[in-house]
């Protein structure tokens, strides 16, 4: 049997009578699936696995334990032979072409009226290979196709109207790299059919969206918020009322510092159905992006994320609890002397990471007391994340008088050698 005289196609076996004939672990896989698409499945067979002999077990199919008879496809809309005896399998064919019942017959796929597909479900997708008779490149491919839809490389957005209910999903995009969005929140992306997207997050996966997306503009910059809190919101919710699926897109993640907590309940009191997808968030990732960990054993155990000088006197003032900053480039200054004045020494490290995981970061890093002339003289900008504490020691870009021990995990904060330092920005 040639690919070519396959014709693809769907049944619909719920409530229909279907026949199994053989009792080992494929035949057991074959009445497993009828099962889940609701088929009323009678097996015969002399002798069942024990998977087969579960599922009659608990009452979900009728098990004859006896040989095959040519009366046991009377009444049948599908059979599926599985016998292993190809002379079986043969005579339960012929018997069901006689009465022109579809029949799969699995000792001989060229002669086989029907075939089994490879099968994978995705949301409400299911996907069905065959592949020329070869089961293991047939189930290759489905795999690989199933990956893709649900990473988000192969669109599962619907494109007729079923009446959807629509939905809100707050997806946390990570610090700006597309690599760094979550798989489900890929997934969303490309369900979509009207993103609401922030200034930061991974903008480079909009232009992959289809032409239909609508992409709604809400980013906010410094001193700049063109839409409110309050009609992001109401975009939200009026968006999933009409039908549509709404991805939020946000940068990070949309619990840290996001308002995703505000978007979240006004979609709930409104009746909308709203998902949460946690992102990388850029109080972690960003600082990771040059060489600083918010912890490191023997040098910090604990941190602190705030936005604004006024919250820093709720932190401890030590060089052992990492202080990181977000949205604090302009009131660095002011934040400096804020924990200065609480104790925090001058020579304290700090670091500022520009841009991070994008072609243009920029690390620069300094003292507590330094750091505000030399991020006012290099021009820093937002976005940026600032970290303070002994923990930006261990950053490649730290100079080589900050490297005054050894980080490593073997024999942590040993003294050794300091090394020149390559590839930093601006230091003290």
């Amino acid at each position: 049997m040639a690919i070519q005289d396959i014709y693809p196609t769907a049944l619909r076996l719920l409530g229909r009578s279907v026949l199994v004939v053989g009792g080992g672990p494929v035949a057991a896989r074959r009445a497993k699936g009828l099962l889940d698409a609701g088929a009323r499945v009678t097996v015969v067979a002399p002798l069942a696995c024990p998977a087969l002999a579960e599922l009659s077990d608990a009452g979900l199919l009728e098990w004859e334990p006896r040989t095959y008879r040519a009366s046991d496809v009377d009444g049948a809309w599908f059979i599926q032979t599985a016998t292993g005896e190809p002379g079986v399998d043969a005579q339960v064919s012929a018997d069901a072409e006689a009465q022109r019942i579809w029949c799969v017959n699995a000792s001989d796929h060229e002669s086989s009226a029907a075939w089994t597909p490879a099968v994978a479900v995705v949301d409400d997708v299911k996907i069905a290979v065959n592949a020329g008779g070869d089961p293991r490149r047939a189930m290759a491919l489905r795999d690989a196709v199933a990956t893709a839809l649900e990473t988000g490389d192969l669109p599962l957005r619907r494109h007729r109207d079923l009446r959807q209910r629509g939905s809100v999903a707050l997806v946390g995009g990570g610090p700006g790299d597309a690599g760094l969005i979550t798989v489900r929140g890929r997934r969303l992306l490309g369900q979509a059919d009207v993103v609401v997207a922030d200034r930061l997050g991974p903008r480079e996966l909009l232009a992959e969206l289809g032409p239909d997306v609508r992409i709604i503009e809400v980013g906010k910059t410094p001193g700049h918020h063109p839409v409110p809190q309050s009609g992001i919101n109401r975009i939200l919710v009026d968006e999933a009322v009409l039908g549509n699926r709404v991805v939020r897109l946000k940068g990070g993640d949309p619990y840290v510092l996001g308002r995703g907590g505000e978007e979240a309940e006004f979609c709930r009191q409104h009746g909308v159905d709203v998902e949460v997808v946690p992102g990388v968030t850029s109080a972690i990732s960003v600082p990771a992006a040059a060489g600083i960990p918010v912890t490191h054993r023997g040098l910090a155990k604990g941190f602190s994320v705030v936005t604004g000088h006024e919250e820093l006197s709720e932190v401890p003032a030590r060089a052992d609890h990492t202080v990181i900053l977000l949205m604090g480039v302009g009131q660095l200054r002011e934040s400096a002397a804020s924990l200065a004045h609480a104790g925090l020494p001058a020579g304290t490290p700090v670091g500022i990471v520009e841009n991070g995981y994008l072609p243009n970061q920029r690390v620069t890093i300094g003292t507590l007391g330094t750091i505000a002339d030399q991020a006012e003289a290099a021009g820093v900008a937002n976005p940026a994340v600032i970290v303070i504490g002994d923990v930006v020691r261990v950053s490649p870009f730290a100079p080589s008088n900050f490297k005054t021990a050894d980080y490593g995990t073997a024999s942590p904060n040993a003294p050794r050698p300091a090394r020149p330092a390559k590839n930093r920005v601006l230091t003290p």
